[in-house]
């Protein structure tokens, strides 16, 4: 229950417009694009970081829990406020506050929409390189916090390699900043130690970031697979012949199928698996790239190799890709995203074990991923409605997640851990590396009230003291 009293200072600091505490209004707060829910008990929409820095000490006086929110469109419960209390939105610091396209960079509140960014230099032929699938919606202050990465994350790195320096609010309310527009700044990686914290350790209200210029030419692909192994195989192959694509992505039959039939973007319906490959850069390079592809992509017995044709087409096919998620709720009223890593060799027995999984749990897996760096994205249907089919969803993702372990790669690639995998944590990490973690998150977050039950696992985290004890009533 928050007191009266930090009701009362919160409004006189922001307004009644940027106060939400009624049940009708904090019920579209309560989820972000996971399957787990928590309710908070107000949300405030703070305007500039000197807002924010009043936030943090008006809760840290009535000790309150806050948990800071983007666009909601996360997918490990980031942004689920555990421990009730009040909830940050960065809806309303949505401003672009400088373009330096002389020096490549831009400056950004946490607020802005990632392909707001692309948006707003394209004319000069400049674009923001991070393009995760929800770009049309998620904003780049969860971009930092997720660390997130997106198609073309292959040939450009995720998000850490194009933040350059950050503004942020600590848990004291003071106000800090790291690295800037210089290539290099001296001491501490700090701007990379927060970049992917996941909400846990300060409020980002600041981000200078990277802009690139656009490739001269661009070849986009369609190879299409009558057999799933051999698509994963391509991978590989593609590697081993020293070519980088801008991005590789795979789509299974299950998947494909529904993409087609919500976008008609013009993948093949009776495939078993495709692979969506872009290339970027001169173009005689480009060309050349071209013709080793399709030699990697026929050696591995692709039936069928497509070059899009003009930039319509080329815009067609990653429509279907980029609005694959939107696709599937056309198909099933729920489903659960995975977002495990194997190592590009790995990828055919993933699908394999995959496979099974959905056999043994009775379940329909759809599989569509960034095959470029191993990162996977096994969706899961289920319904809710039905008792028993939400946990059976959870076990299935946490076998996917175990086998991806098993094989050498991780249980997240862009989606952070959130409150989703953090039971997972030590099945990655031995004890000594998750202390070290610990240790960052006291250190910046003393009184565990930033974002609490997050990241680590039961009994390293902070939830037991945000909540003495736990109750089925805030239990998830």
């Amino acid at each position: 229950m928050i007191p009266a009293a930090a009701k009362a200072e919160l409004l006189a600091r922001l307004g009644q417009r940027n106060v939400l505490d009624k049940p009708e209004d904090l019920v579209l707060y309560e989820y972000d694009g996971g399957v787990d829910k928590h309710r908070p008990e107000m949300v405030v929409f703070p305007l500039a970081t000197a807002d924010v820095a009043e936030i943090v000490k008006i809760t840290g006086r009535h000790a309150l829990a806050i948990t800071g929110r983007g666009a909601g469109t996360g997918l490990s419960g980031g942004a689920i406020p555990r421990a009730g209390g009040v909830m940050v939105s960065f809806a309303r610091m949505n401003r672009i506050l400088e373009i330096d396209l002389a020096n490549e960079r831009a400056v950004l509140q946490p607020g802005v929409v990632n392909l707001d960014i692309t948006l707003a230099v394209q004319g000069d032929k400049f674009f923001y390189a991070p393009d995760p699938s929800s770009q049309r919606a998620c904003t780049i202050g969860g971009n930092v916090a997720e660390n997130a990465g997106g198609p073309h994350t292959l040939i450009y790195g995720v998000t850490t390699n194009h933040v350059l320096g950050l503004e942020m609010v600590m848990m004291d309310g003071s106000i800090v900043r790291t690295g800037g527009k210089a290539v290099d700044a001296p001491g501490y990686d700090l701007t990379g130690l927060f970049t992917g914290s996941e909400g846990t350790m300060a409020f980002v209200t600041e981000i200078t970031v990277r802009l690139m210029r656009q490739p001269e030419a661009v070849k986009t692909i369609l190879a299409i697979y009558a057999s799933a192994a051999d698509c994963g195989r391509t991978v590989a192959e593609i590697t081993a012949r020293s070519i980088t694509p801008a991005a590789v992505e795979m789509l299974d039959g299950v998947m494909l199928r529904m993409v087609e039939e919500a976008t008609h973007a013009g993948y093949p319906m009776d495939a078993e698996a495709v692979l969506l490959i872009e290339l970027e850069g001169l173009t005689e390079q480009v060309e050349e790239q071209v013709e080793q592809v399709r030699e990697a992509c026929l050696s591995c017995n692709a039936r069928e190799f497509r070059v899009a044709k003009s930039a319509e087409e080329r815009d067609l096919l990653w429509k279907g890709r980029k609005n694959a998620f939107g696709a599937v709720g056309r198909v099933s009223p729920f489903y659960y995203v995975q977002d495990g890593v194997v190592p590009r060799t790995k990828i055919a027995p993933t699908l394999d074990f995959i496979r099974g999984v959905s056999e043994r749990y009775g379940l329909s897996i759809s599989n569509i991923f960034h095959a470029g760096d191993g990162n996977l994205h096994p969706i899961i249907l289920f319904d809710a409605r039905k008792p028993g089919d939400t946990e059976k969803a959870k076990a299935a993702g946490d076998e996917i997640l175990n086998f991806c372990i098993s094989v050498g790669g991780s249980i997240t690639g862009e989606h952070g851990v959130g409150m989703e995998k953090m039971e997972l944590m030590d099945h990655l990490f031995p004890p000594a590396s998750l202390d070290m973690i610990q240790g960052f998150k006291n250190l910046f977050d003393p009184e565990c009230r930033l974002n609490p039950g997050k990241v680590l696992p039961t009994g390293r985290g902070c939830m037991e003291i945000r909540q003495k004890p736990l109750t089925a009533a805030n239990t998830l």
